[in-house]
Protein backbone atom coordinates (compact mmCIF):
# COMPACT_ATOMS: atom_id res chain seq x y z
CA UNK A 1 0.00 0.00 0.00
CA UNK A 2 1.45 3.29 -1.02
CA UNK A 3 1.07 6.07 1.80
CA UNK A 4 3.40 8.75 2.66
CA UNK A 5 6.35 10.45 0.99
CA UNK A 6 6.09 7.59 -1.65
CA UNK A 7 2.28 8.73 -2.32
CA UNK A 8 3.66 11.91 -2.39
CA UNK A 9 5.84 11.10 -5.17
CA UNK A 10 3.47 9.11 -7.15
CA UNK A 11 0.82 12.07 -7.10
CA UNK A 12 4.03 14.16 -8.78
CA UNK A 13 4.63 11.63 -11.25
CA UNK A 14 0.93 11.51 -11.92
CA UNK A 15 0.73 15.01 -12.44
CA UNK A 16 3.58 14.98 -14.60
CA UNK A 17 1.72 12.47 -16.62
CA UNK A 18 -0.96 14.64 -16.80
CA UNK A 19 0.54 17.28 -18.01
CA UNK A 20 2.54 15.75 -21.02
CA UNK A 21 -0.91 14.46 -22.39
CA UNK A 22 -1.33 11.08 -20.91
CA UNK A 23 -4.29 11.30 -18.76
CA UNK A 24 -6.08 8.12 -18.98
CA UNK A 25 -5.21 5.79 -15.45
CA UNK A 26 -4.49 2.54 -17.20
CA UNK A 27 -1.97 4.43 -19.82
CA UNK A 28 -0.31 5.55 -16.81
CA UNK A 29 0.45 2.76 -14.88
CA UNK A 30 1.36 1.04 -18.18
CA UNK A 31 3.93 3.92 -19.47
CA UNK A 32 4.72 4.24 -15.54
CA UNK A 33 5.68 -0.04 -15.28
CA UNK A 34 7.83 0.06 -18.45
CA UNK A 35 10.11 2.99 -16.77
CA UNK A 36 9.78 0.86 -13.19
CA UNK A 37 10.60 -2.43 -15.51
CA UNK A 38 13.92 -0.53 -17.06
CA UNK A 39 15.45 0.41 -13.64
CA UNK A 40 14.69 -2.66 -11.81
CA UNK A 41 16.30 -5.00 -14.99
CA UNK A 42 19.80 -2.79 -14.66
CA UNK A 43 19.28 -2.99 -10.61
CA UNK A 44 19.53 -6.49 -11.41
CA UNK A 45 22.21 -6.55 -13.48
CA UNK A 46 23.59 -4.10 -10.81
CA UNK A 47 23.10 -7.21 -8.41
CA UNK A 48 25.27 -9.36 -10.58
CA UNK A 49 28.13 -7.36 -11.17
CA UNK A 50 28.05 -6.67 -7.22
CA UNK A 51 27.91 -10.40 -6.48
CA UNK A 52 31.14 -11.55 -9.09
CA UNK A 53 33.37 -8.51 -7.50
CA UNK A 54 32.85 -10.87 -4.19
CA UNK A 55 33.53 -13.44 -6.29
CA UNK A 56 30.27 -15.59 -6.06
CA UNK A 57 28.49 -16.38 -9.13
CA UNK A 58 25.06 -14.51 -9.85
CA UNK A 59 22.15 -16.56 -8.67
CA UNK A 60 20.20 -14.92 -11.73
CA UNK A 61 21.32 -14.61 -15.68
CA UNK A 62 22.70 -11.36 -16.73
CA UNK A 63 20.44 -8.79 -18.53
CA UNK A 64 22.72 -7.02 -20.37
CA UNK A 65 25.96 -8.32 -22.05
CA UNK A 66 28.95 -5.97 -23.24
CA UNK A 67 26.81 -5.12 -26.76
CA UNK A 68 23.80 -3.77 -24.24
CA UNK A 69 25.38 -1.93 -22.02
CA UNK A 70 23.85 1.47 -23.20
CA UNK A 71 20.31 0.30 -23.26
CA UNK A 72 20.84 0.52 -18.63
CA UNK A 73 18.68 2.56 -16.90
CA UNK A 74 21.86 4.36 -15.96
CA UNK A 75 23.42 5.25 -19.23
CA UNK A 76 19.91 5.93 -20.63
CA UNK A 77 19.80 8.80 -17.40
CA UNK A 78 22.91 9.96 -19.12
CA UNK A 79 21.37 10.84 -22.01
CA UNK A 80 20.02 14.65 -21.44
CA UNK A 81 18.46 15.32 -24.50
CA UNK A 82 15.44 14.37 -23.80
CA UNK A 83 14.28 13.90 -27.89
CA UNK A 84 17.49 11.57 -28.20
CA UNK A 85 16.99 9.47 -25.15
CA UNK A 86 13.34 8.91 -26.48
CA UNK A 87 14.66 7.87 -29.59
CA UNK A 88 17.08 5.15 -28.08
CA UNK A 89 14.40 3.96 -26.03
CA UNK A 90 12.11 3.80 -28.70
CA UNK A 91 14.03 1.67 -31.34
CA UNK A 92 16.93 -0.10 -28.93
CA UNK A 93 15.21 -0.30 -25.57
CA UNK A 94 11.77 -1.85 -26.15
CA UNK A 95 12.76 -3.72 -29.10
CA UNK A 96 15.63 -5.44 -26.46
CA UNK A 97 12.59 -5.81 -23.93
CA UNK A 98 10.87 -7.85 -26.55
CA UNK A 99 13.44 -10.29 -26.39
CA UNK A 100 13.90 -10.92 -22.80
CA UNK A 101 12.88 -14.31 -21.56
CA UNK A 102 11.17 -17.32 -23.37
CA UNK A 103 8.66 -17.22 -26.00
CA UNK A 104 5.36 -16.69 -23.42
CA UNK A 105 7.10 -13.12 -21.87
CA UNK A 106 8.39 -12.11 -25.88
CA UNK A 107 4.62 -12.45 -26.89
CA UNK A 108 3.53 -10.73 -24.09
CA UNK A 109 5.79 -7.75 -24.81
CA UNK A 110 5.43 -7.93 -28.62
CA UNK A 111 2.36 -5.44 -28.13
CA UNK A 112 4.00 -3.21 -25.89
CA UNK A 113 4.41 0.50 -26.82
CA UNK A 114 6.12 3.33 -25.75
CA UNK A 115 3.63 6.12 -24.69
CA UNK A 116 5.61 9.05 -23.49
CA UNK A 117 6.00 11.72 -26.38
CA UNK A 118 6.73 14.67 -24.67
CA UNK A 119 10.55 14.53 -24.75
CA UNK A 120 10.33 17.30 -21.31
CA UNK A 121 7.90 14.86 -20.07
CA UNK A 122 10.13 12.00 -20.34
CA UNK A 123 12.83 13.28 -18.69
CA UNK A 124 11.19 14.53 -15.92
CA UNK A 125 9.43 11.37 -15.25
CA UNK A 126 12.32 9.14 -15.91
CA UNK A 127 14.21 11.81 -12.67
CA UNK A 128 11.15 11.24 -10.40
CA UNK A 129 10.99 7.04 -11.32
CA UNK A 130 15.02 7.09 -10.71
CA UNK A 131 14.02 9.28 -7.25
CA UNK A 132 11.42 6.60 -5.98
CA UNK A 133 12.28 3.63 -3.33
CA UNK A 134 10.04 0.26 -2.57
CA UNK A 135 9.80 -1.95 -0.09
CA UNK A 136 7.02 -3.99 -0.67
CA UNK A 137 7.43 -7.34 -3.36
CA UNK A 138 4.32 -6.09 -5.71
CA UNK A 139 5.71 -3.14 -6.83
CA UNK A 140 3.35 -2.56 -9.78
CA UNK A 141 0.38 -4.21 -8.22
CA UNK A 142 0.96 -1.08 -5.32
CA UNK A 143 0.74 1.70 -8.43
CA UNK A 144 -2.02 -0.44 -9.74
CA UNK A 145 -3.81 -0.30 -6.81
CA UNK A 146 -3.18 3.48 -6.08
CA UNK A 147 -4.05 4.51 -9.59
CA UNK A 148 -7.61 2.92 -9.99
CA UNK A 149 -7.95 4.68 -6.42
CA UNK A 150 -7.73 7.65 -8.81
CA UNK A 151 -10.93 6.84 -11.06
CA UNK A 152 -14.28 8.25 -10.01
CA UNK A 153 -15.54 4.93 -11.91
CA UNK A 154 -13.02 2.28 -10.27
CA UNK A 155 -14.77 -0.84 -8.99
CA UNK A 156 -17.64 -0.24 -10.93
CA UNK A 157 -16.47 -3.16 -13.53
CA UNK A 158 -15.80 -5.40 -10.44
CA UNK A 159 -12.10 -4.54 -11.08
CA UNK A 160 -9.71 -3.41 -8.15
CA UNK A 161 -6.81 -5.22 -6.92
CA UNK A 162 -6.89 -7.13 -3.48
CA UNK A 163 -4.67 -5.23 -0.93
CA UNK A 164 -1.33 -7.25 -0.43
CA UNK A 165 -2.37 -7.70 3.22
CA UNK A 166 -5.66 -9.95 2.44
CA UNK A 167 -3.93 -11.26 -0.78
CA UNK A 168 -0.99 -12.89 2.42
CA UNK A 169 -3.71 -13.72 4.40
CA UNK A 170 -5.18 -16.16 1.98
CA UNK A 171 -1.32 -17.47 0.97
CA UNK A 172 -1.30 -18.06 4.40
CA UNK A 173 -4.29 -20.30 4.91
CA UNK A 174 -3.10 -22.19 1.56
CA UNK A 175 0.30 -23.07 2.44
CA UNK A 176 1.72 -22.85 -1.58
CA UNK A 177 4.98 -26.05 -1.40
CA UNK A 178 6.79 -26.41 -5.00
CA UNK A 179 4.74 -29.36 -5.95
CA UNK A 180 1.89 -27.49 -6.20
CA UNK A 181 0.60 -26.05 -9.22
CA UNK A 182 -0.95 -22.52 -8.18
CA UNK A 183 -3.62 -20.63 -10.44
CA UNK A 184 -5.68 -17.00 -10.20
CA UNK A 185 -7.73 -17.33 -13.17
CA UNK A 186 -8.32 -13.29 -13.07
CA UNK A 187 -4.93 -12.31 -12.18
CA UNK A 188 -4.26 -8.77 -12.77
CA UNK A 189 -0.83 -7.73 -11.36
CA UNK A 190 -0.01 -11.12 -10.80
CA UNK A 191 -0.49 -9.87 -6.96
CA UNK A 192 -1.17 -13.56 -5.75
CA UNK A 193 1.18 -15.35 -7.66
CA UNK A 194 4.00 -13.31 -6.65
CA UNK A 195 2.79 -13.63 -2.80
CA UNK A 196 2.91 -17.24 -3.05
CA UNK A 197 6.21 -17.60 -4.78
CA UNK A 198 7.59 -15.61 -2.00
CA UNK A 199 6.07 -17.82 0.91
CA UNK A 200 6.63 -20.88 -0.98
CA UNK A 201 10.80 -20.22 -1.53
CA UNK A 202 10.46 -18.47 2.33
CA UNK A 203 9.70 -21.78 3.98
CA UNK A 204 10.36 -24.37 0.97
CA UNK A 205 13.68 -23.05 0.13
CA UNK A 206 15.46 -25.91 0.50
CA UNK A 207 13.02 -27.61 -1.77
CA UNK A 208 13.94 -25.41 -4.27
CA UNK A 209 17.56 -25.64 -4.18
CA UNK A 210 17.60 -28.88 -6.26
CA UNK A 211 17.63 -27.89 -9.84
CA UNK A 212 15.02 -30.28 -10.97
CA UNK A 213 12.73 -29.13 -8.62
CA UNK A 214 13.08 -25.22 -9.05
CA UNK A 215 12.70 -26.06 -12.83
CA UNK A 216 9.82 -27.59 -12.55
CA UNK A 217 8.31 -24.59 -9.95
CA UNK A 218 9.14 -21.91 -12.57
CA UNK A 219 8.29 -23.33 -15.32
CA UNK A 220 5.07 -24.70 -14.50
CA UNK A 221 4.05 -23.97 -10.65
CA UNK A 222 2.33 -20.42 -11.49
CA UNK A 223 -0.57 -19.97 -13.91
CA UNK A 224 -2.38 -16.89 -14.09
CA UNK A 225 -5.33 -15.45 -16.57
CA UNK A 226 -6.39 -12.07 -17.36
CA UNK A 227 -9.15 -10.71 -20.22
CA UNK A 228 -7.48 -7.29 -19.59
CA UNK A 229 -4.35 -7.44 -22.41
CA UNK A 230 -2.57 -3.93 -20.57
CA UNK A 231 -2.85 -6.58 -17.02
CA UNK A 232 -1.41 -9.66 -18.70
CA UNK A 233 1.40 -7.03 -19.74
CA UNK A 234 2.27 -5.80 -16.36
CA UNK A 235 1.72 -9.36 -14.72
CA UNK A 236 4.28 -10.98 -16.96
CA UNK A 237 6.90 -7.70 -16.33
CA UNK A 238 6.00 -8.14 -12.53
CA UNK A 239 6.87 -12.33 -12.72
CA UNK A 240 9.69 -11.54 -14.62
CA UNK A 241 11.41 -9.36 -11.38
CA UNK A 242 10.63 -12.00 -9.26
CA UNK A 243 12.77 -14.66 -11.36
CA UNK A 244 10.22 -16.50 -13.70
CA UNK A 245 11.87 -15.53 -16.82
CA UNK A 246 8.89 -17.63 -19.04
CA UNK A 247 5.68 -16.68 -16.84
CA UNK A 248 2.70 -18.29 -17.11
CA UNK A 249 0.29 -15.51 -18.00
CA UNK A 250 -1.95 -16.00 -20.66
CA UNK A 251 -4.59 -13.35 -22.30
CA UNK A 252 -7.81 -15.27 -21.35
CA UNK A 253 -11.14 -15.41 -20.63
CA UNK A 254 -11.39 -17.82 -17.62
CA UNK A 255 -15.59 -18.02 -18.19
CA UNK A 256 -15.02 -18.92 -22.00
CA UNK A 257 -14.02 -22.61 -22.62
CA UNK A 258 -10.27 -23.08 -21.05
CA UNK A 259 -7.08 -25.99 -22.96
CA UNK A 260 -8.05 -28.99 -21.86
CA UNK A 261 -4.55 -29.14 -19.95
CA UNK A 262 -5.89 -26.72 -17.54
CA UNK A 263 -9.07 -28.66 -16.74
CA UNK A 264 -8.70 -30.15 -13.24
CA UNK A 265 -4.45 -29.20 -13.51
CA UNK A 266 -4.20 -27.81 -10.30
CA UNK A 267 -3.51 -27.81 -6.36
CA UNK A 268 -4.61 -24.17 -5.44
CA UNK A 269 -6.89 -21.72 -6.49
CA UNK A 270 -5.91 -17.59 -5.32
CA UNK A 271 -8.10 -15.48 -6.42
CA UNK A 272 -10.62 -11.65 -6.13
CA UNK A 273 -12.69 -11.82 -9.59
CA UNK A 274 -14.72 -9.54 -10.70
CA UNK A 275 -18.01 -9.10 -8.86
CA UNK A 276 -19.72 -7.02 -11.49
CA UNK A 277 -21.71 -7.88 -14.47
CA UNK A 278 -23.01 -10.81 -16.04
CA UNK A 279 -21.64 -12.67 -19.65
CA UNK A 280 -22.82 -13.38 -22.88
CA UNK A 281 -24.59 -17.13 -22.19
CA UNK A 282 -23.15 -18.04 -26.17
CA UNK A 283 -19.32 -17.38 -24.89
CA UNK A 284 -19.69 -19.27 -21.66
CA UNK A 285 -18.17 -22.59 -21.25
CA UNK A 286 -20.78 -24.77 -21.42
CA UNK A 287 -19.24 -26.90 -18.10
CA UNK A 288 -20.11 -24.16 -16.02
CA UNK A 289 -23.77 -24.12 -16.69
CA UNK A 290 -23.49 -27.41 -15.88
CA UNK A 291 -22.93 -26.19 -12.06
CA UNK A 292 -24.79 -23.32 -12.01
CA UNK A 293 -27.61 -21.77 -14.28
CA UNK A 294 -26.37 -18.10 -13.89
CA UNK A 295 -24.79 -15.59 -16.14
CA UNK A 296 -23.70 -13.65 -12.61
CA UNK A 297 -19.84 -13.31 -13.17
CA UNK A 298 -19.16 -13.65 -9.39
CA UNK A 299 -21.33 -17.25 -9.28
CA UNK A 300 -19.73 -18.51 -12.47
CA UNK A 301 -16.29 -18.01 -11.32
CA UNK A 302 -17.06 -19.88 -8.41
CA UNK A 303 -18.08 -23.22 -10.74
CA UNK A 304 -14.53 -22.21 -12.66
CA UNK A 305 -12.49 -22.47 -9.87
CA UNK A 306 -13.87 -25.95 -9.31
CA UNK A 307 -13.29 -26.90 -12.45
CA UNK A 308 -9.77 -25.72 -12.85
CA UNK A 309 -8.68 -27.85 -9.10
CA UNK A 310 -7.29 -31.04 -9.36
CA UNK A 311 -9.19 -33.59 -6.85
CA UNK A 312 -8.18 -33.26 -3.33
CA UNK A 313 -7.21 -29.65 -4.65
CA UNK A 314 -7.92 -26.52 -2.22
CA UNK A 315 -9.06 -22.89 -3.00
CA UNK A 316 -9.37 -19.73 -0.88
CA UNK A 317 -11.22 -17.16 -2.74
CA UNK A 318 -12.97 -14.09 -2.70
CA UNK A 319 -16.64 -13.59 -3.75
CA UNK A 320 -19.00 -10.55 -2.67
CA UNK A 321 -21.28 -11.42 0.19
CA UNK A 322 -24.40 -11.83 -1.73
CA UNK A 323 -22.89 -15.07 -2.70
CA UNK A 324 -23.27 -16.14 0.88
CA UNK A 325 -27.22 -15.53 1.38
CA UNK A 326 -28.51 -14.92 -2.19
CA UNK A 327 -32.17 -16.01 -2.64
CA UNK A 328 -32.12 -17.20 -6.46
CA UNK A 329 -32.12 -20.74 -7.10
CA UNK A 330 -28.41 -20.45 -8.80
CA UNK A 331 -27.16 -18.74 -5.53
CA UNK A 332 -28.31 -21.68 -3.44
CA UNK A 333 -27.43 -24.11 -6.23
CA UNK A 334 -23.80 -22.84 -5.74
CA UNK A 335 -24.09 -23.01 -2.29
CA UNK A 336 -25.07 -26.79 -2.24
CA UNK A 337 -22.50 -27.83 -4.38
CA UNK A 338 -20.07 -26.27 -2.41
CA UNK A 339 -21.58 -27.93 0.95
CA UNK A 340 -22.80 -31.24 -0.39
CA UNK A 341 -20.71 -32.12 -3.48
CA UNK A 342 -17.50 -30.68 -2.33
CA UNK A 343 -16.01 -29.70 1.24
CA UNK A 344 -16.53 -26.53 2.29
CA UNK A 345 -13.89 -25.67 4.67
CA UNK A 346 -14.41 -21.71 5.99
CA UNK A 347 -16.27 -18.52 5.56
CA UNK A 348 -14.23 -15.55 6.62
CA UNK A 349 -16.37 -12.63 6.46
CA UNK A 350 -14.16 -9.26 5.50
CA UNK A 351 -15.22 -6.22 7.04
CA UNK A 352 -17.17 -3.77 4.53
CA UNK A 353 -13.96 -0.98 3.99
CA UNK A 354 -11.76 -3.71 2.93
CA UNK A 355 -11.66 -2.41 -0.62
CA UNK A 356 -12.27 1.09 -0.09
CA UNK A 357 -12.00 3.59 -1.59
CA UNK A 358 -12.88 1.86 -4.86
CA UNK A 359 -15.37 -0.41 -3.29
CA UNK A 360 -17.45 -0.87 -0.36
CA UNK A 361 -19.18 -3.93 -1.09
CA UNK A 362 -19.48 -6.25 1.78
CA UNK A 363 -17.02 -9.57 1.15
CA UNK A 364 -16.00 -12.91 2.39
CA UNK A 365 -13.21 -15.24 1.81
CA UNK A 366 -14.35 -18.66 0.88
CA UNK A 367 -11.94 -21.80 2.19
CA UNK A 368 -13.19 -24.88 0.01
CA UNK A 369 -12.01 -28.42 -1.38
CA UNK A 370 -12.57 -30.30 -4.39
CA UNK A 371 -13.69 -34.02 -3.15
CA UNK A 372 -16.71 -34.59 -5.81
CA UNK A 373 -18.44 -36.74 -2.88
CA UNK A 374 -19.06 -34.24 -0.64
CA UNK A 375 -17.11 -34.95 3.33
CA UNK A 376 -18.15 -31.36 4.97
CA UNK A 377 -19.11 -32.18 8.57
CA UNK A 378 -18.91 -28.41 9.82
CA UNK A 379 -18.07 -25.10 8.41
CA UNK A 380 -15.73 -22.67 10.45
CA UNK A 381 -17.21 -18.77 10.28
CA UNK A 382 -14.72 -16.34 11.79
CA UNK A 383 -15.87 -12.38 11.55
CA UNK A 384 -13.12 -10.09 10.95
CA UNK A 385 -13.82 -6.74 12.55
CA UNK A 386 -10.15 -4.79 11.70
CA UNK A 387 -7.63 -6.12 9.22
CA UNK A 388 -5.49 -3.18 10.21
CA UNK A 389 -6.47 -0.37 8.67
CA UNK A 390 -8.60 2.40 8.95
CA UNK A 391 -12.20 1.24 7.22
CA UNK A 392 -12.78 4.31 5.60
CA UNK A 393 -11.81 5.81 2.15
CA UNK A 394 -8.16 6.78 3.76
CA UNK A 395 -7.32 3.51 5.39
CA UNK A 396 -5.01 4.90 7.37
CA UNK A 397 -2.31 2.13 9.07
CA UNK A 398 -3.65 1.47 12.87
CA UNK A 399 -0.42 0.27 13.93
CA UNK A 400 2.84 0.25 12.77
CA UNK A 401 4.12 -1.61 9.68
CA UNK A 402 5.73 -4.51 11.02
CA UNK A 403 2.05 -5.27 13.50
CA UNK A 404 0.16 -5.61 9.96
CA UNK A 405 -0.95 -8.41 8.05
CA UNK A 406 -1.37 -12.05 9.19
CA UNK A 407 2.71 -12.36 10.32
CA UNK A 408 3.53 -9.09 12.45
CA UNK A 409 7.32 -9.26 13.68
CA UNK A 410 8.63 -7.81 16.88
CA UNK A 411 10.59 -5.21 14.69
CA UNK A 412 10.65 -4.05 11.17
CA UNK A 413 12.65 -5.88 8.41
CA UNK A 414 15.98 -4.47 8.21
CA UNK A 415 16.19 -3.93 3.80
CA UNK A 416 19.88 -3.68 4.47
CA UNK A 417 20.41 -6.80 5.55
CA UNK A 418 20.02 -9.69 3.01
CA UNK A 419 17.58 -12.40 4.39
CA UNK A 420 16.37 -10.18 7.29
CA UNK A 421 14.33 -12.55 9.53
CA UNK A 422 12.67 -10.79 12.89
CA UNK A 423 11.43 -13.20 14.93
CA UNK A 424 7.13 -13.40 14.59
CA UNK A 425 5.17 -11.31 17.62
CA UNK A 426 2.26 -11.68 19.11
CA UNK A 427 -0.20 -9.10 19.19
CA UNK A 428 -1.88 -8.16 22.38
CA UNK A 429 -5.32 -7.85 23.03
CA UNK A 430 -5.97 -3.64 21.97
CA UNK A 431 -3.35 -4.54 19.03
CA UNK A 432 -6.00 -7.71 18.39
CA UNK A 433 -8.75 -4.71 18.29
CA UNK A 434 -6.84 -3.49 15.35
CA UNK A 435 -5.67 -6.50 13.29
CA UNK A 436 -7.78 -9.43 13.70
CA UNK A 437 -5.65 -11.35 10.80
CA UNK A 438 -3.08 -13.17 13.00
CA UNK A 439 -6.14 -14.37 14.65
CA UNK A 440 -7.68 -15.98 12.00
CA UNK A 441 -4.72 -17.69 11.47
CA UNK A 442 -3.96 -18.87 14.82
CA UNK A 443 -7.71 -19.82 15.03
CA UNK A 444 -8.11 -21.72 11.10
CA UNK A 445 -5.15 -24.28 12.27
CA UNK A 446 -7.45 -25.01 15.14
CA UNK A 447 -11.11 -25.10 13.28
CA UNK A 448 -11.04 -29.01 13.48
CA UNK A 449 -10.00 -29.06 17.51
CA UNK A 450 -11.02 -26.06 20.24
CA UNK A 451 -12.82 -24.14 17.50
CA UNK A 452 -15.87 -26.68 17.78
CA UNK A 453 -15.79 -26.13 21.44
CA UNK A 454 -16.37 -21.79 21.00
CA UNK A 455 -20.06 -20.33 21.91
CA UNK A 456 -21.70 -18.74 18.54
CA UNK A 457 -21.14 -15.09 20.50
CA UNK A 458 -17.78 -15.24 19.64
CA UNK A 459 -16.04 -13.96 16.75
CA UNK A 460 -15.17 -17.33 15.59
CA UNK A 461 -16.91 -20.90 15.67
CA UNK A 462 -17.75 -23.89 13.61
CA UNK A 463 -21.52 -24.81 12.64
CA UNK A 464 -22.73 -28.16 11.74
CA UNK A 465 -23.27 -29.10 7.79
CA UNK A 466 -26.74 -30.12 9.06
CA UNK A 467 -27.83 -26.84 10.40
CA UNK A 468 -27.11 -25.21 7.11
CA UNK A 469 -28.96 -27.42 5.08
CA UNK A 470 -31.99 -26.59 7.50
CA UNK A 471 -31.21 -22.87 6.65
CA UNK A 472 -31.72 -23.61 3.25
CA UNK A 473 -27.78 -23.11 2.74
CA UNK A 474 -27.78 -19.94 4.00
CA UNK A 475 -23.75 -19.34 4.23
CA UNK A 476 -24.17 -15.53 6.02
CA UNK A 477 -22.18 -15.66 9.62
CA UNK A 478 -25.08 -13.48 11.35
CA UNK A 479 -27.02 -16.14 10.71
CA UNK A 480 -25.53 -18.30 12.97
CA UNK A 481 -24.39 -16.04 15.21
CA UNK A 482 -26.36 -15.52 18.63
CA UNK A 483 -26.34 -11.72 20.40
CA UNK A 484 -26.54 -11.46 24.12
CA UNK A 485 -27.76 -8.61 25.27
CA UNK A 486 -26.10 -7.58 28.86
CA UNK A 487 -28.50 -6.50 31.87
CA UNK A 488 -28.04 -3.13 33.38
CA UNK A 489 -29.17 -1.65 36.18
CA UNK A 490 -31.58 1.06 35.48
CA UNK A 491 -33.38 3.44 38.01
CA UNK A 492 -37.24 2.52 39.76
CA UNK A 493 -39.10 4.76 36.92
CA UNK A 494 -41.21 6.21 40.23
CA UNK A 495 -37.60 7.64 40.68
CA UNK A 496 -37.83 9.37 37.51
CA UNK A 497 -41.30 10.67 37.71
CA UNK A 498 -40.67 12.32 41.07
CA UNK A 499 -37.95 14.11 39.95
CA UNK A 500 -39.65 15.54 36.58
CA UNK A 501 -42.70 16.60 38.90
CA UNK A 502 -39.96 18.32 40.90
CA UNK A 503 -38.41 19.80 38.31
CA UNK A 504 -41.65 21.12 37.18
CA UNK A 505 -42.51 22.80 40.12
CA UNK A 506 -39.61 24.67 40.24
CA UNK A 507 -39.99 25.50 36.17
CA UNK A 508 -43.90 26.57 37.88
CA UNK A 509 -42.61 28.41 40.54
CA UNK A 510 -39.82 30.51 38.31
CA UNK A 511 -42.09 31.35 35.82
CA UNK A 512 -44.38 32.59 38.16
CA UNK A 513 -41.92 34.78 40.17
CA UNK A 514 -41.00 36.34 36.22
CA UNK A 515 -44.71 36.80 35.64
CA UNK A 516 -44.88 39.00 38.91
CA UNK A 517 -42.25 40.62 38.10
CA UNK A 518 -42.80 41.67 34.22
CA UNK A 519 -46.27 43.02 36.09
CA UNK A 520 -44.55 44.76 38.67
CA UNK A 521 -42.68 46.77 35.49
CA UNK A 522 -45.63 47.89 34.12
Amino acid sequence: MITGTLKSQVDKIWDTFWSGGISNPISVIEQFTYLLFMRQLDERQANNDFQRTLGVDPSTADIFDEEHQHLRWRNLMEISDGTARRKVIVEEVFPFLRELGGEGFARHMRNASFGIENPATLISVMKQVNDLKFANKDIAGDLYEYMLSKLSTSGTNGQFRTTSHIIDLMVELMRPSPSHRVIDPACGTAGFLISASEWTRHHHGDELLDARIRTQYNESGLTGFDFDSTMVRIAAMNMYMHGFEDPNISYRDSLQQVPHEDQEAYDIVLANPPFAGSIDESSMDPVLSNLVSSKKTELLFVARFLTLLKPGGRAAVIVPEGVLFGSTKAHKQIRKHLLDDQRLDAVIKLPSGAFKPYSGVSTAILCFTRTDRGSTDEVWFYDVTADGYSLDDKRTPLLDAHLLGPTPTVRPRDPEVADDNPDAATLTAEQHESNNLPDVLTRWQERTGVERERDRTEQSFTVSAEEIREADYDLSMNRYKEIVFAAEDTRDPLEIIAEIKELDAEIADGLSKLEAMLQEAK
